[in-house]
């Protein structure tokens, strides 16, 4: 008997490339969940993305507009799906929907749409382009950080640094350069790709390691999973991990996490230096493509995220596997033409009415 609480969870984030976002480890998760029966709305903003045409993912399809239309377009669009579906809980897994999400959390909540997100507060404080201010505010150690507006910043600010350094976009992308001329061809390629500003970071070398956590927004941790990253893709990505038993990593998050009050999902991006040294390079405001190590150690951190967005108590998690690992991978997934065709002419797929026909 089945005794599991059926919802409808929408989830964003299915490009599952070399690039991946959060949106198929989190409906993995939420698939293994022993708690819910989750009937799982996708909200997509390309039509080739992977997560659409993979089995076992997301019940229905739904292409979104782009956050920079506007929050009302995003409402309207959200509160049309929810008239179809009735969503119970949205989990956004770009960092570029986070702002929309979070002013309208209240208008989405009367639909009966629950979410849980941090502040508005927390989203700025976390800032790339205000990391040192960050690292003042909660005393945690972060490398020197600059924004640039122009390529002509980089003279200035390279008379307090030395190479290599990183140049990173203010919501995504990264790359080390190691002299003026690869800097300002970075300037303009990420610059033109996502915008102002672009940030130039000192360089902090070490051993990359990351943490996967859960806040409650009251300032108590949910869940916390470290690892270290095994192999790294061109793009900064991790492609392998392993979970690692680290106390003073811990410690760090359950300090910033306490500090900040924060709410839902997050990243630590760190760099553990030769002296064990902590440097916080980047906090990721929502859950990482690599959530799904965190479930396979023992903490389903989508499930208590759901859990908490529906305003119900969780006892938080106090233990995980060290030495789980994961490796990811890459396969031809062979879909159907006709599925593609109805999401691109109607802006919506029903793989639930697909399925029983093919049954």
């Amino acid at each position: 008997m089945n005794n599991k609480r059926k919802i409808t969870v929408a989830v964003s984030g299915l490009n599952n490339t070399d690039n991946p976002g959060p949106g198929v480890p989190v409906i993995r998760a939420l698939r293994d969940s022993k708690k819910f029966d989750v009937r799982i709305i996708g909200l997509v903003y390309e039509t080739l993305e992977p997560g659409i045409y993979m089995e076992g993912m997301a019940d229905r399809v739904y292409v979104m507009p782009y956050p920079s239309n506007g929050i009302q377009v995003v409402y309207n669009r959200l509160a049309q799906i929810n008239e179809e579906v009735g969503i119970d809980v949205i989990i956004p897994n770009f960092d570029s929907e986070l702002i929309s999400m979070i002013k309208l959390q209240d208008q989405l909540l009367k639909l009966g749409i629950h979410m849980l997100l941090p502040s508005m507060e927390n989203y700025e404080d976390r800032n790339k382009s205000v990391l040192p201010d960050f690292g003042r505010k909660y005393g945690v150690l972060v490398p020197k950080s600059y924004p640039l507006s122009s390529a002509g910043d980089i003279y200035q600010v390279m008379r307090e640094l030395e190479y290599p350094v990183v140049m990173k976009g203010n919501l995504y992308d990264a790359s080390v350069v190691y002299n003026l001329e690869q800097a300002v061809a970075q300037y303009y390629r990420i610059s033109q790709k996502w915008g102002l500003p672009v940030i130039l970071q000192e360089f902090v070398s070490g051993t990359e390691v990351n943490v996967v956590a859960l806040g409650d927004g009251k300032g108590k941790t949910i869940a916390a999973v470290p690892m270290r990253k095994q192999y790294i893709t061109d793009k900064g990505k991790a492609w392998g991990g392993i979970t690692i038993a680290n106390p003073d990593m811990l410690a760090l998050t359950d300090h910033i996490i306490s500090s900040m009050k924060w709410g839902g999902g997050m990243e630590l991006e760190l760099i553990r230096t030769e002296k064990n040294e902590l440097f916080v390079i980047e906090i990721n405001p929502r859950i990482p493509a690599w959530v799904y190590l965190a479930v396979g150690a023992g903490q389903n951190i989508p499930e208590a995220l759901v859990e908490m967005a529906l305003g119900n108590d969780v006892v938080p998690y106090k233990e995980y596997k060290v030495g789980a690992m994961f490796v990811r991978y890459s396969f031809d997934n062979i879909t159907q033409f006709s599925d593609y065709q109805e999401l691109t002419t109607t802006g919506q797929l029903n793989r639930e009415i697909n399925e029983k026909k093919q049954v």
